[in-house]
């Protein structure tokens, strides 16, 4: 991006969002009193794929969704597009606390591969077009150390029951056909990974789900749930059984602690022209990430552009979630400085940046609770693998609240509890880190061409419980 530029749109819900504006149905505020079997809290993918779910399995249910600001306003309509394989926690945990051990977070994994076909097969029935297309997703080892690990990290998925098919290494060269990074010392594959439009799977969840009879309302905080009933801004409703679905926004319903919403930042560029394609060499719809500690994620767009993420500011005090996601310019060159790294002598443009927040547990493990006794129950606590996981958690859930038992309801996530979060300034300063032990990592295992995994991240990613 050159100084004269202009400077991109930034915030505004995001690219994906903000580029269906036109397209965007509208659902009203709810006001009054009311009753219905089962109330939905958030209108993202959980909240969607829950209400999909629960009208499957008892058609005569009356169903309603309360979004509080407009559905996919989170990190539904704001996140990387990657449906993948990846579960949203650590399988060495959850085989710990697990009475089936191993054999329980392989069932797991399992559960995660199936899920990234049945959502396309689900897509295909129900005639949603999310730009869907299963295509992989490769991992650029940039430094002989994250090839070191990614060797490690492909026996940990064969552990875990992926075959040679499911994953395997690339060389340098076998990686550069794929796409020509000049830096990879090699990378890895993973077979079982899709490309979506975010947006474009939100609104396309949504009209699935009122022509099935279920209720949207936008604009309807829940403030508090005493029992069966939900107390809102504009009135009241009875609910049989209640799903809070809020993943990132979940402290205000699930405590403070519990969860913490935790930034990812993205840009997009303007559609490349087909010399730069060319000499990009990203020449199908592969998903793209890195094996460094402060990783990225990208996917090319189905109209030619480049979408990247990071972290960037990682967390605000007090568990902020940002609004519509304005994003620090330092975020924006960060991103963009990273994107021309991985493919110099390109002139990228960015069109658009944003930022949204993703919930995460104090030991990063996600969990499906029911409790049949108060009739409310919860899926949450994704940590950035929140397509695939709101679908298996949503599905989940539905199948506890409505007894019907399945390969998915004896999963060890199911009924997991994560430790809590330290209270502030505690949390902040951890956080923060955290995430300075890791960039410091990298550019120490960059300068010196480590060929081995940097003690400091080592030591990061124990105290933030990542390590498998």
């Amino acid at each position: 991006m050159t100084a004269l530029a202009a400077a991109p749109r930034n915030g505004e819900l995001g690219f994906w969002m903000a580029g269906l504006a036109d397209k965007r149905p509208s659902y009203p505020r709810f006001t009054g009193d009311g009753s219905v079997d089962l109330a939905i809290i958030g209108g993202g993918y959980t909240g969607l794929w829950a209400a999909y779910f629960a009208k499957k399995l008892e058609p005569s249910l009356s169903v309603a969704v309360f979004e509080a600001e407009q559905i996919g306003y989170g990190a539904s309509g704001r996140n990387g597009g990657w449906l993948s394989a990846m579960p949203a926690g650590n399988r060495a945990k959850f085989a710990r606390a697990s009475e089936g051990g191993i054999e329980a977070s392989r069932a797991l994994q399992q559960e995660f591969i199936a899920a990234v076909d049945a959502v396309m097969e689900i897509l295909h029935a129900e005639g949603i077009d999310a730009d869907q297309i299963k295509s992989g997703a490769l991992i650029a080892a940039h430094t002989k150390a994250g090839l070191g690990r990614l060797a490690a990290r492909r026996d940990a998925e064969r552990k875990y029951g992926l075959t040679d098919e499911d994953v395997y290494l690339l060389t340098r060269e076998e990686f550069q056909k794929e796409v020509n990074i000049s830096t990879v010392h090699g990378g890895m594959f993973y077979k079982h990974c899709a490309r979506i439009h975010p947006a474009k799977l939100v609104y396309g969840l949504a009209d699935t789900i009122t022509r099935m009879g279920v209720s949207i309302y936008e604009g309807s905080r829940i403030g508090a749930i005493d029992g069966h009933s939900l107390t809102l801004d504009g009135g009241r409703v009875t609910a049989a059984k209640t799903f809070v679905c809020t993943e990132g926004y979940s402290g205000q319903l699930l405590g403070s602690r519990s969860l913490i919403p935790i930034n990812s930042s993205m840009i997009v560029t303007k559609p490349l022209p087909d010399e730069a394609w060319h000499q990009i060499g990203w020449n199908g719809p592969q998903n793209l990430n890195d094996s460094a500690h402060t990783f990225i994620y990208s996917q090319r767009t189905a109209d030619g552009r480049i979408a990247i993420g990071g972290r960037g500011r990682p967390y605000r005090y007090g568990s902020g979630t940002g609004g519509a996601g304005a994003t620090a310019q330092s975020t924006i060159d960060l991103l963009t400085t990273k994107l021309g790294a991985f493919f110099p002598g390109i002139n990228f443009e960015v069109d658009h940046a944003w930022s949204g927040v993703l919930g995460v547990t104090r030991d990063w493990n996600g969990g499906v609770q029911w409790d049949s006794a108060s009739g409310i129950g919860s899926s949450t606590g994704y940590a950035g693998h929140g397509v695939t996981a709101a679908y298996l958690g949503a599905r989940t859930l539905a199948e506890l609240a409505f007894d019907r038992t399945t390969e998915r309801t004896s999963l060890p996530w199911v009924g997991y509890r994560a430790p809590k979060w330290e209270p502030e300034p505690l949390r902040w300063l951890g956080v923060h880190s955290m995430y300075s032990l890791f960039g410091f990592a990298d550019r120490w295992e960059e300068r010196r061409d480590s060929t081995e995994t940097s003690l400091l991240a080592k030591f990061g990613s124990r105290l933030a419980g990542l390590h498998e």
